[in-house]
């Protein structure tokens, strides 16, 4: 009988793996892209989450707007006269100019507590309650969901009950600290304005001390008659570039 001398079977390199030494680089190389990478993936995230929260900032504020509007909500002005901020009527010798209308911090100072009798919280299931009223706390579940709303009136010196009136808002996040100080868009002595608003995009989750928006509102009502409209907003200046009188 003939004996075959069995052959030793030599391994291909297709049928070796991985040394342990190119396990590790890939490890090494993989580690180094995600580093690279999750600066990118981080701010994306706090971005989107931002940007979420602002648009339910703003409609927040939309709703108190229609609730002061439809007498849902107590208007500031029927918690506290402090609430009010008078304005001179416009004239063509003092028209009104486009920063008349907006908010500033002589005009309508920041909270400095919760209890402020300008302060507001927009809860989790839509529902808008003066701080002063009882019951009226936060979720501390749902910081992302809901809102104190500073807001005052801005009045016409001498005007009357159906004159109306422009509406000025802030509308900070929840989690606001107040016993830190809080901040809002405020303007120089020279007219520049500051913005104070969170950021979507520089600040990533946002600074927690700033107003998510600020916005002024003009509220009257069917008896608001042209001239009271014209002496809170002003009137353009005529073809000739003139200013005119409320008349």
């Amino acid at each position: 009988m003939i004996k075959r001398k069995l052959q030793q079977k030599t391994s291909s390199s297709s049928d070796s793996g991985f040394t342990i030494i190119e396990s590790l680089i890939g490890i090494v190389v993989v580690a180094i892209l995600l580093a690279a990478i999750s600066p990118v993936l981080v701010m994306s995230t706090a971005i989107r989450v931002q940007s979420r929260r602002i648009e339910k900032a703003t409609q927040a504020a939309s709703t108190f707007i229609d609730g002061v509007r439809t007498n849902s909500i107590k208007t500031p002005g029927e918690y506290s006269n402090d609430n009010k901020i008078p304005l001179d009527p416009a004239t063509a010798a003092d028209p009104r100019l486009l920063e008349d209308n907006l908010i500033s911090l002589t005009q309508m100072p920041v909270p400095d507590t919760k209890d402020d009798n300008d302060l507001y919280l927009f809860k989790k299931d839509g529902i808008i309650c003066h701080t002063s009223e009882i019951g009226c706390t936060k979720n501390s579940d749902s910081p992302f969901e809901e809102f104190y709303i500073q807001a005052r009136q801005i009045i016409v010196t001498g005007s009357g009950a159906n004159d109306g009136y422009r509406l000025a808002l802030r509308v900070y996040r929840a989690d606001v600290d107040f016993e830190k100080p809080l901040l809002a868009s405020s303007k120089d002595d020279s007219g520049n304005t500051t913005k104070q608003t969170a950021s979507v995009v520089t600040e990533g989750l946002g600074n927690q001390q700033a107003p998510a928006i600020e916005r002024t509102v003009d509220i009257g009502n069917v008896s608001t008659t042209f001239q009271a409209l014209c002496n809170r907003l002003g009137l353009a200046p005529d073809k000739d570039g003139n200013n005119q009188d409320c008349q």
